[in-house]
């Protein structure tokens, strides 16, 4: 089987204030003569070795499930990091929209062979990178109409930026979550109820005619139920 390769570059961030080291996958046809279509992670070094993504790419790729596709990972530093850009109420959380949006999708389009459309992006995340997927779509349909998020972390507030959504219709998302993930420990030390809080989101998904396909999976708040269910959201996210 044909394998796809993983590159890493640094990105100096001026919304951030900060270099990140972003890694990049490539298909193994990847060439400059054709436009790809990108899906970009949060929670980045996770979904490359804990998701073990270039192996699911491959695969599905080569199966002829999915189309060629560019997959870049943005890491977090640490767990504050991850709060105050991931979280509606974190303090970098603008810092971090303005830096998918005006700073990294420009250098990808300029750098790469990508594909120019918000209906060729895509945005994953678990938990708290699942929020931030959902919600920087949701800010910004001119750039992503893509979301794929198991297990978001949803509290009032992301409720909210749902209901008040103008364009649903913009927007096609893939949305699962463990059934057993009723008593989650959190990174702040707390036991969290995810599963009503993501019901509830779902429900409100339904009523507002969200383009989406949901799915409640035999796991708990762990990449063990996650990674797994990579297979089906790639390829659910290209037939939505």
């Amino acid at each position: 089987m044909e394998t796809g390769t993983i590159k890493e570059f640094s990105f100096y961030s001026d919304s951030l204030a900060e270099e990140l080291t972003i890694y990049i996958y490539l298909p193994a046809d990847y060439t400059p003569m054709m436009s790809y279509p990108v899906i970009i992670a949060a929670d980045g070094k996770d979904y490359i070795q804990l998701g073990r993504v270039s192996g699911v790419m491959n695969e599905l790729i080569e199966n002829g499930d999915i189309e060629d596709t560019i997959f870049v990972a943005i890491p977090y530093k640490s767990v504050q990091d991850r709060r105050d850009k991931y979280l509606p109420s974190g303090i970098k959380h603008e810092a971090y929209l303005t830096f998918l949006t005006k700073e990294l999708i420009p250098y990808l389009d300029d750098n790469y062979s990508t594909e120019d459309a918000p209906e060729a992006r895509t945005l994953i995340g678990d938990s708290q990178a699942a929020t931030i997927s959902l919600l920087a779509a949701l800010r910004h349909p001119e750039t992503f109409h893509h979301v794929i998020m198991h297990s978001p972390y949803v509290n009032e507030e992301v409720m909210e930026i749902v209901r008040n959504v103008q364009n649903v219709q913009d927007y096609t998302i893939y949305h699962a979550i463990g059934k057993k993930e009723t008593e989650v420990r959190t990174t702040d030390h707390k036991i969290k109820d995810f599963l009503t809080p993501n019901r509830e989101l779902h429900a409100l998904m339904v009523a507002r005619e969200f383009n989406l396909y949901y799915i409640e999976l035999e796991g708990d708040h762990t990449w063990k139920t996650w990674q797994p269910d990579l297979h089906r959201a790639f390829i659910q996210n290209f037939l939505l």
